[in-house]
């Protein structure tokens, strides 16, 4: 990635925009990178005018890198994936990629709308998980490049037909990422219907902050804007109450240790051998961003923090990693490697009245925007 700073406004870009920002460069290429399904894949990669960087494939929105300065001004990749588009084909849980249309789990792979019912792909035990076999992970989207004065980006566009992977009506996605000149990833999603549906995108980053295939994040400090969180049965289900955090070791109102209390004698840590669950965030009103979570690597200095408008976030502490890949680096990624952070509304939602609704009526568009801070100490 160093070849992004080396590069100067003078070189010739075959595709690709360059913008020159306060003396720096914001730069975005596109190159090849297969095909999938008989369709065009490519590789996009941006860089800010403060040299960090960041790649990303059409194929199911993936982030295949994402360079972040540590304390001493050292560029890293802090998130897991691989180095060519067959692996991402072959293995992939979920590596950085866009989750629909449902994000996280629905109960028995079934739910109603207006009595009706509708069944879903079961991928997980008994349960139907980030939109089914084919979620939108394993798609092809129609991408572009995009840009404003501060930020350069890839707007990605996918039209779900109706009754794909089990969910009605015909839905029109569009998600945005944006590389910004304050270090910050930035995610838009907008998705329109034409027949009630339920919709809950997300995006799943695997982060180490201390640098993929870098070891464990048990020393990574999180702090979570979440006073309760959906306690889950052994199928990661949420039960459909709400509990506080106060007293137990789903406590992240203050920054903690990931390790500390991770293999505490704790129930709900049991069914998911370590964090996988949805915590509430505080002080939510509609549509407006919210702090969820800051993420702190003591050995590196790297600090990201999350602003959401969704209501919730999923914390998974990478416990279903086993060494099995093997990543960019060539090293296998183990148990807890990484961790994702996922904004999102809950878990099972549509068949938990109590929970806020992830309907989408016809006329209504679907909203959200997460960001990805960066910054070190």
């Amino acid at each position: 990635m160093e070849y992004f700073k080396r590069l100067s406004i003078s070189a010739v870009i075959v595709a690709g925009i360059i913008l020159t920002v306060n003396g720096g460069t914001m730069k975005c290429e596109k190159k090849p990178f297969g095909k999938v399904d008989g369709k065009d894949v490519e590789l996009y990669t941006l860089a800010n005018a403060k040299g960090m960087a960041m790649s990303v494939t059409n194929y199911g929105g993936i982030v295949t890198s994402l360079m972040a300065p540590d304390k001493f001004g050292k560029m890293g990749d802090i998130v897991l994936g691989h180095n060519d588009l067959e692996s991402y084909v072959k293995i992939n849980p979920y590596f950085g990629a866009i989750i629909g249309r449902y994000g996280n789990r629905i109960g028995k792979g079934k739910f109603k709308l207006d009595g009706k019912e509708y069944s879903l792909p079961v991928n997980n035990g008994e349960n139907s998980l980030h939109g089914g076999d084919k979620g939108f992970d394993k798609v092809v989207w129609n991408a572009k490049e995009v840009k404003t004065g501060d930020a350069v980006g890839v707007e990605f566009n996918y039209a779900s037909k109706d009754g794909e992977e089990g969910y009605p009506g015909n839905l029109n996605v569009t998600v945005t990422y944006w590389l910004t000149n304050k270090n910050e990833f930035k995610v838009e999603y907008s998705a329109t219907t034409d027949k009630k549906t339920v919709v809950n995108l997300t995006q799943h980053n695997y982060w180490n902050l201390a640098g993929e295939a870098n070891g464990d994040i048990l020393a990574e400090e999180l702090m979570l804007n979440a006073d309760a969180y959906t306690p889950v049965d052994a199928g990661l289900i949420p039960t459909g109450v709400v509990a506080p955090v106060n007293g137990t070791p789903m406590d992240f109102t203050k920054p903690a240790a990931i390790g500390s209390r991770i293999n505490a004698e704790f129930d709900q840590l049991k069914f998911g051998k370590g964090y996988d669950h949805n915590w509430v965030l505080n002080g939510k009103k509609t549509g407006a961003m919210t702090h969820a979570a800051r993420l702190y690597d003591p050995k590196s200095g790297r600090i990201m923090d999350v602003t959401t408008t969704e209501p919730a976030i999923q914390f998974y502490s990478g416990n279903f990693l086993d060494g099995t890949i093997t990543g960019k680096s060539g090293k296998p990624y183990a148990f807890r490697n990484a961790l994702c952070l996922e904004t999102q509304h809950y878990p099972d939602s549509p068949n938990k009245p109590t929970f806020p609704s992830t309907e989408l009526k016809p006329g209504q568009t679907y909203t959200t925007t997460t960001v990805y801070s960066f910054s070190t100490k």
